[in-house]
């Protein structure tokens, strides 16, 4: 699901996102407790959400290299 109503001051960017004006991922809680991931650079195209447990299955793989 794309959103497009989330707050802007409570986005939190990547620590892997860097500060020279590159590309920006950031991601916020919603209230309704999912996860939400959209581009910094690019708000207006809304954020993506997922359950914070799928969310964390692609962060782990990521990590182990098996996506």
């Amino acid at each position: 699901m794309i959103r497009h109503d989330l707050p802007g001051d409570k986005w939190q960017k990547s620590s892997f996102s860097p500060d020279n004006g590159g590309n920006c991922v950031e991601g916020q809680l919603t209230a309704e407790g999912l996860f939400a991931v959209g581009d910094s650079k690019n708000r207006v195209l809304g954020a993506h959400t997922f359950e914070p447990a799928v969310w964390q299955q692609f962060i782990n793989a990521v990590r182990t290299g098996t996506v």
